[in-house]
């Protein structure tokens, strides 16, 4: 028996609302602090010492602080690098709440997750628009010749590089519109785009992940697909706005939408 679009867009929002709904998902992080700004290396209600280094962060801690260490108690010095996968694999933790390193242009700072954060027990849902055919049409990526690097703003306030790899072109209804994207490391893409309805009847701006093209460039450009960033979950997201030429001109009224 096969399954339509629409029976799979609807496990994949599903799958999508476990995601966010997860012990240490978007809805989890308290905080991101960038250690900068923490000349004392404390962290807000969070044990050790926190000293950012050029290659890493060394974080000090006393047995008696309760964190732990790749899963066992910790106590003494380690350095630590950026963690680079899952939140709940992050080597430091507190009690139920992980500790995780990362690094933007050279900036080390530590993001917190709290399984007892508010939002995640104030979540009531995600605004998404069902599924539709329109939304889902082919597109055609070209890459650059050379990867490109733009300055956007942040959601956090700071401006920082968003690196693009190629421009995805595609038609909705007769009109012919281009995104530029970025392309991640297993080959799928990435945007950041707004549109008519953007801060309107939808966020200020969403993602967009279409899939790896193929050797001639071809791949699916599915709105019913677009999500809200993290940035809508929690505060302490630092959210690429979209780079010029990513704000279209039409109202794709698919995907998510806003939080409920």
């Amino acid at each position: 028996m096969t399954t339509d679009a629409p029976d799979l867009w609807k496990r994949w929002h599903e799958h999508r609302l476990e995601t966010l709904t997860a012990p240490h998902g978007p809805l989890a992080l308290t905080g991101t602090f960038w250690l900068e700004d923490l000349p004392d290396g404390r962290l807000p209600d969070t044990p050790g010492v926190w000293a950012a280094e050029e290659d890493g962060v060394v974080l000090t801690a006393a047995g008696a602080d309760g964190l732990t260490l790749d899963g066992r108690p910790f106590g003494g010095t380690v350095r630590l690098g950026a963690d680079p996968g899952a939140v709940d694999a992050s080597r430091v933790a507190h009690g139920e709440r992980r500790l995780v390193v990362l690094v933007r242009e050279g900036v080390w700072g530590v993001r917190v997750f709290d399984p007892a954060a508010e939002a995640r027990r104030l979540f009531r849902g995600v605004e998404a628009t069902p599924y539709a055919t329109r939304w889902s049409v082919p597109g055609r990526f070209t890459p650059y010749g050379e990867s490109r690097t733009v300055r956007v703003p942040n959601a956090d306030g700071r401006e920082r590089g968003l690196g693009l790899g190629g421009e995805l072109a595609f038609a909705l209804d007769g009109r012919e519109h281009t995104l530029q994207v970025a392309v991640q490391g297993d080959g799928s893409l990435w945007a950041v785009f707004a549109d008519s309805t953007s801060g309107v009847s939808s966020h200020r701006f969403r993602f967009l992940h279409p899939g790896a093209p193929d050797d001639e460039g071809r791949t699916t450009v599915d709105f019913n697909r677009a999500v809200l960033p993290p940035c809508a979950f929690a505060d302490a997201f630092i959210c690429p706005f979209p780079p010029p030429g990513n704000t279209l001109d039409v109202e794709i009224e698919a995907g998510e939408r806003n939080l409920v």
